[in-house]
Protein backbone atom coordinates (compact mmCIF):
# COMPACT_ATOMS: atom_id res chain seq x y z
CA UNK A 1 0.00 0.00 0.00
CA UNK A 2 1.49 3.35 -0.99
CA UNK A 3 -1.34 5.17 0.88
CA UNK A 4 -2.64 4.86 4.60
CA UNK A 5 -5.99 3.54 5.31
CA UNK A 6 -6.51 7.24 6.98
CA UNK A 7 -5.92 8.97 4.01
CA UNK A 8 -7.70 6.28 1.86
CA UNK A 9 -10.86 7.40 4.37
CA UNK A 10 -10.04 10.74 4.25
CA UNK A 11 -10.04 11.11 0.48
CA UNK A 12 -13.84 8.63 0.26
CA UNK A 13 -15.27 11.28 2.91
CA UNK A 14 -14.20 14.31 2.53
CA UNK A 15 -13.05 14.43 -1.32
CA UNK A 16 -9.46 14.95 -1.27
CA UNK A 17 -6.23 14.17 1.11
CA UNK A 18 -2.79 15.93 1.09
CA UNK A 19 -0.20 13.55 1.03
CA UNK A 20 4.05 13.12 1.26
CA UNK A 21 4.62 10.26 -1.47
CA UNK A 22 7.08 12.79 -3.03
CA UNK A 23 11.26 12.17 -1.35
CA UNK A 24 13.07 15.56 -0.90
CA UNK A 25 15.14 14.84 -3.87
CA UNK A 26 13.02 14.16 -6.17
CA UNK A 27 10.97 17.35 -5.58
CA UNK A 28 13.99 19.04 -6.12
CA UNK A 29 14.33 17.23 -9.55
CA UNK A 30 11.02 18.50 -10.69
CA UNK A 31 11.81 21.66 -10.25
CA UNK A 32 14.32 21.69 -11.94
CA UNK A 33 12.01 19.59 -14.49
CA UNK A 34 9.76 22.59 -14.89
CA UNK A 35 12.00 25.08 -15.34
CA UNK A 36 13.35 23.22 -18.46
CA UNK A 37 9.89 22.48 -20.44
CA UNK A 38 8.76 26.14 -19.38
CA UNK A 39 11.81 26.69 -21.85
CA UNK A 40 11.05 24.35 -24.89
CA UNK A 41 9.71 26.01 -28.01
CA UNK A 42 5.97 27.17 -28.74
CA UNK A 43 5.72 24.85 -32.09
CA UNK A 44 6.59 21.57 -30.44
CA UNK A 45 3.66 18.56 -30.17
CA UNK A 46 3.90 20.01 -26.45
CA UNK A 47 0.75 22.77 -25.73
CA UNK A 48 2.17 26.13 -24.22
CA UNK A 49 -0.35 28.37 -23.14
CA UNK A 50 0.22 32.35 -22.45
CA UNK A 51 -1.22 34.98 -20.20
CA UNK A 52 -1.33 38.49 -20.24
CA UNK A 53 -0.47 40.29 -16.22
CA UNK A 54 0.47 43.71 -15.09
CA UNK A 55 4.05 42.44 -15.77
CA UNK A 56 3.79 41.23 -18.93
CA UNK A 57 2.97 37.99 -21.39
CA UNK A 58 4.12 35.28 -18.70
CA UNK A 59 3.69 31.36 -19.43
CA UNK A 60 0.79 29.60 -17.70
CA UNK A 61 -0.16 26.26 -19.09
CA UNK A 62 2.00 23.41 -20.84
CA UNK A 63 0.53 20.39 -21.25
CA UNK A 64 1.23 16.73 -23.08
CA UNK A 65 4.86 17.28 -21.98
CA UNK A 66 5.55 13.17 -20.36
CA UNK A 67 5.98 11.41 -24.17
CA UNK A 68 8.99 14.04 -24.77
CA UNK A 69 10.45 13.97 -21.02
CA UNK A 70 11.77 10.82 -19.32
CA UNK A 71 11.72 12.00 -15.91
CA UNK A 72 8.25 13.41 -16.08
CA UNK A 73 7.15 9.90 -17.56
CA UNK A 74 8.70 7.79 -14.91
CA UNK A 75 6.79 10.13 -11.76
CA UNK A 76 3.41 10.35 -13.83
CA UNK A 77 3.43 7.56 -15.51
CA UNK A 78 4.78 4.35 -13.98
CA UNK A 79 5.58 5.21 -10.18
CA UNK A 80 4.18 6.06 -6.51
CA UNK A 81 1.82 8.26 -7.84
CA UNK A 82 -0.31 5.73 -9.98
CA UNK A 83 -0.11 3.07 -7.19
CA UNK A 84 -1.68 5.68 -5.41
CA UNK A 85 -4.44 6.99 -7.83
CA UNK A 86 -5.66 3.06 -8.61
CA UNK A 87 -6.24 3.10 -4.51
CA UNK A 88 -8.35 5.77 -4.30
CA UNK A 89 -10.05 5.06 -7.35
CA UNK A 90 -10.41 1.28 -5.91
CA UNK A 91 -9.11 -0.25 -9.10
CA UNK A 92 -5.49 -0.01 -11.42
CA UNK A 93 -5.38 3.66 -13.07
CA UNK A 94 -3.60 4.72 -15.95
CA UNK A 95 -2.41 8.71 -16.40
CA UNK A 96 -5.43 10.14 -18.34
CA UNK A 97 -3.84 13.51 -19.22
CA UNK A 98 -1.11 16.14 -17.16
CA UNK A 99 -0.55 19.67 -17.27
CA UNK A 100 1.89 22.30 -15.73
CA UNK A 101 0.04 25.29 -13.97
CA UNK A 102 2.88 27.94 -13.71
CA UNK A 103 1.21 30.67 -11.67
CA UNK A 104 3.66 33.50 -12.39
CA UNK A 105 3.68 36.87 -10.36
CA UNK A 106 0.49 38.62 -11.68
CA UNK A 107 -0.76 35.47 -12.81
CA UNK A 108 -4.86 34.57 -12.77
CA UNK A 109 -6.77 32.25 -10.54
CA UNK A 110 -9.23 30.12 -11.69
CA UNK A 111 -13.19 30.29 -10.41
CA UNK A 112 -15.03 27.82 -8.42
CA UNK A 113 -15.20 24.59 -10.83
CA UNK A 114 -15.48 20.50 -10.68
CA UNK A 115 -12.80 19.04 -13.45
CA UNK A 116 -15.34 16.23 -14.43
CA UNK A 117 -17.29 18.30 -16.84
CA UNK A 118 -13.90 18.50 -18.68
CA UNK A 119 -12.73 15.32 -18.90
CA UNK A 120 -14.10 13.11 -22.05
CA UNK A 121 -14.81 9.43 -22.46
CA UNK A 122 -14.86 8.48 -19.09
CA UNK A 123 -16.66 8.37 -15.72
CA UNK A 124 -13.92 6.92 -13.17
CA UNK A 125 -11.11 9.52 -12.66
CA UNK A 126 -9.04 11.08 -10.13
CA UNK A 127 -6.67 14.13 -10.17
CA UNK A 128 -3.79 15.37 -7.66
CA UNK A 129 -1.15 18.66 -7.49
CA UNK A 130 2.26 18.44 -6.88
CA UNK A 131 3.28 21.59 -5.69
CA UNK A 132 6.34 22.22 -7.39
CA UNK A 133 6.78 25.35 -4.94
CA UNK A 134 5.20 26.41 -1.72
CA UNK A 135 1.66 27.04 -2.52
CA UNK A 136 0.31 29.40 -0.23
CA UNK A 137 -3.13 31.66 0.22
CA UNK A 138 -0.66 35.27 -0.95
CA UNK A 139 0.16 33.17 -4.01
CA UNK A 140 -3.17 31.41 -5.15
CA UNK A 141 -3.03 27.90 -3.53
CA UNK A 142 -6.17 25.52 -3.99
CA UNK A 143 -9.44 26.16 -2.12
CA UNK A 144 -11.69 22.51 -2.32
CA UNK A 145 -15.42 21.62 -0.74
CA UNK A 146 -15.74 19.19 1.25
CA UNK A 147 -17.95 16.39 0.59
CA UNK A 148 -19.86 17.76 -2.10
CA UNK A 149 -18.26 14.86 -4.81
CA UNK A 150 -21.14 12.81 -5.12
CA UNK A 151 -22.34 14.58 -8.71
CA UNK A 152 -22.13 17.15 -10.89
CA UNK A 153 -23.10 20.34 -9.46
CA UNK A 154 -25.19 23.27 -11.30
CA UNK A 155 -23.24 25.22 -13.74
CA UNK A 156 -23.34 28.82 -15.79
CA UNK A 157 -22.63 28.79 -19.52
CA UNK A 158 -19.36 28.17 -19.29
CA UNK A 159 -19.22 25.28 -17.36
CA UNK A 160 -18.15 26.43 -13.85
CA UNK A 161 -20.43 25.99 -10.63
CA UNK A 162 -23.50 28.47 -10.51
CA UNK A 163 -21.97 31.30 -8.88
CA UNK A 164 -24.66 31.78 -6.30
CA UNK A 165 -24.06 28.28 -5.22
CA UNK A 166 -20.64 28.59 -5.16
CA UNK A 167 -21.21 31.53 -2.58
CA UNK A 168 -22.53 29.40 -0.33
CA UNK A 169 -20.18 26.76 0.07
CA UNK A 170 -17.43 26.37 2.57
CA UNK A 171 -14.16 26.86 1.38
CA UNK A 172 -10.78 25.24 2.73
CA UNK A 173 -7.68 26.51 2.17
CA UNK A 174 -4.84 24.03 0.74
CA UNK A 175 -1.93 24.97 1.82
CA UNK A 176 1.26 23.26 0.33
CA UNK A 177 4.65 22.99 0.80
CA UNK A 178 6.96 21.50 -2.01
CA UNK A 179 6.87 17.79 -2.88
CA UNK A 180 3.92 17.58 -1.06
CA UNK A 181 0.65 15.99 -2.98
CA UNK A 182 -2.90 17.57 -3.24
CA UNK A 183 -5.08 14.54 -4.05
CA UNK A 184 -8.80 16.20 -5.00
CA UNK A 185 -11.83 13.48 -6.62
CA UNK A 186 -12.92 15.33 -10.09
CA UNK A 187 -16.09 16.44 -8.65
CA UNK A 188 -14.76 17.85 -5.51
CA UNK A 189 -15.75 21.78 -6.39
CA UNK A 190 -12.06 23.96 -5.96
CA UNK A 191 -11.04 27.41 -7.17
CA UNK A 192 -7.61 29.75 -6.67
CA UNK A 193 -7.10 33.15 -6.64
CA UNK A 194 -4.35 35.22 -8.35
CA UNK A 195 -0.93 35.01 -7.64
CA UNK A 196 -0.76 38.82 -5.37
CA UNK A 197 2.85 37.11 -3.79
CA UNK A 198 5.94 38.50 -5.40
CA UNK A 199 7.44 34.19 -6.12
CA UNK A 200 6.18 32.48 -8.87
CA UNK A 201 4.29 29.17 -8.08
CA UNK A 202 4.16 26.01 -10.28
CA UNK A 203 2.16 22.90 -9.95
CA UNK A 204 1.89 19.80 -11.46
CA UNK A 205 -1.36 18.22 -12.04
CA UNK A 206 -1.97 14.42 -13.55
CA UNK A 207 -5.48 13.13 -13.89
CA UNK A 208 -5.56 9.18 -14.03
CA UNK A 209 -9.06 7.09 -14.78
CA UNK A 210 -9.97 3.81 -14.41
CA UNK A 211 -7.63 1.22 -16.55
CA UNK A 212 -10.80 -0.65 -17.54
CA UNK A 213 -11.92 2.34 -19.17
CA UNK A 214 -9.19 2.67 -21.44
CA UNK A 215 -6.26 4.40 -22.11
CA UNK A 216 -7.40 7.70 -23.55
CA UNK A 217 -4.73 9.99 -23.11
CA UNK A 218 -4.27 10.47 -26.45
CA UNK A 219 -7.77 10.77 -27.44
CA UNK A 220 -7.46 13.42 -24.48
CA UNK A 221 -5.54 15.67 -26.39
CA UNK A 222 -7.02 14.87 -30.31
CA UNK A 223 -10.69 15.55 -28.81
CA UNK A 224 -9.37 18.75 -26.74
CA UNK A 225 -7.58 19.69 -30.17
CA UNK A 226 -10.78 19.38 -31.95
CA UNK A 227 -13.14 20.92 -29.93
CA UNK A 228 -10.27 24.01 -29.31
CA UNK A 229 -10.17 24.43 -33.39
CA UNK A 230 -14.25 23.89 -33.94
CA UNK A 231 -14.70 27.34 -31.00
CA UNK A 232 -12.36 30.18 -32.15
CA UNK A 233 -14.34 32.92 -30.71
CA UNK A 234 -11.60 35.23 -29.11
CA UNK A 235 -13.02 35.69 -25.62
CA UNK A 236 -12.04 38.14 -22.75
CA UNK A 237 -10.26 34.98 -20.84
CA UNK A 238 -7.66 32.85 -22.41
CA UNK A 239 -8.75 29.47 -22.93
CA UNK A 240 -6.91 26.83 -21.64
CA UNK A 241 -9.75 24.17 -21.02
CA UNK A 242 -12.29 22.62 -22.10
CA UNK A 243 -14.69 24.55 -19.57
CA UNK A 244 -14.02 28.28 -18.86
CA UNK A 245 -12.42 28.12 -15.50
CA UNK A 246 -9.28 29.94 -15.90
CA UNK A 247 -9.59 34.11 -15.46
CA UNK A 248 -6.28 35.23 -17.34
CA UNK A 249 -6.32 37.36 -20.05
CA UNK A 250 -5.22 36.85 -23.73
CA UNK A 251 -1.58 37.58 -25.09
Amino acid sequence: MILSATEIEHFRNRGWVVTNLIDDITAREIVRWVDDIAEWADDGPWLHYREMTNFGPKICRTENFTPHHAGMHQLLRLGRLVAAASELIGEPAVLYKEKINYKMVGGAGFSPHQDAPAYRFVDTHVSCMIAVDDATVANGCLEVVSGMHAEILPMDDVGCIRPDLAATFEWEVAELGAGQVLWFHSRTPHRSGPNNSTVDRRALFPTYNALREGDLRDRYYEQKAAEFNASRDGGSTVRVSLIGDFQGKPV
